[in-house]
């Protein structure tokens, strides 16, 4: 399965390579910043999610997102943006783009391992959860398809670095700070929507934390978000 890394910088691109690869089997190809990324997928390549830095010369990320969703052929693609900017406006930027994913520098290994697991398995299965429907979660919180696009993309951005953080305080043995970061979390799918996510997180018993079970509660939950945003996104374009 081919996953492309654009980068400019030769050296955060071989990180990323790496933590990729520290993943599981995959065919990492590369380009050297948006220009020549796009001259290889013009050229046919076909990779099944892209990463990609945002701020590169010739040819940014957002330039080469945006052209990725205005083609035809390549707009279902997984198009994850690797930033150091964590301000609201960029990853609003991002979202409304059509990111379905946004990785904030220093990136680790957890934070790759997720959203790899989360999309393709997701086209693997043809991956279903329960949750609102999208109309209904808006009509709830008083907002639009865009903001609740922004929300659920915050989320995700929570959720990522919650994989990290929890299992540091695994590794201290914090319990207690960690299932109130668990409950955040819960709370987070409560007011999205998220039902089988959220019951999910409230599966637990109090005081029986382990990491691997909650890592593997929270790619789930990452896929719900992902599948719950690919809905918002649909419902947007047939406007």
């Amino acid at each position: 399965m081919k996953v492309l890394v654009v980068d400019d910088d030769v050296v955060s691109r071989m990180v990323l390579m790496h933590l990729i690869d520290s993943c599981g089997k995959f065919d990492i190809v590369e380009a050297e910043d948006g220009a020549d990324a796009w001259q290889q997928l013009e050229n046919g390549l076909r990779p099944a999610i892209v990463f990609c830095d945002l701020r590169m010369p010739r040819l940014s990320g957002m330039e080469l997102l945006q052209r990725v969703k205005g083609d035809h052929a390549l707009t279902a693609m997984p198009f994850v943006l690797v930033s150091s900017a964590t301000d609201k406006e960029t990853v609003q930027q991002a979202t409304k783009a059509g990111a379905a994913g946004y990785i904030v520098k220093p990136f680790q290994a957890d934070q790759v391992r997720i959203h790899l697991t989360a999309f393709l398995d997701q086209a693997a299965s043809g991956y279903e959860h329960l949750a609102e429907a999208p109309a209904a979660t808006q009509l709830r919180l008083g907002i639009n398809a865009d903001r609740l696009l922004v929300y659920l993309t915050g989320f995700q951005n929570q959720l990522t670095v919650a994989s990290g953080e929890l299992d540091a305080l695994f590794a201290r043995g914090e319990q207690q700070e960690a299932q109130a970061r668990i409950d955040r979390l819960h709370a987070g799918c409560v007011t999205l929507g998220l039902n089988g996510a959220a019951a999910a997180l409230k599966s637990f018993a109090p005081g029986f934390l382990s990491s691997d079970a909650v890592q593997a509660v929270l790619s789930d939950v990452i896929r719900a978000v992902i599948h719950q945003s690919a809905l918002v996104r649909k419902s947007i374009g047939g406007n």
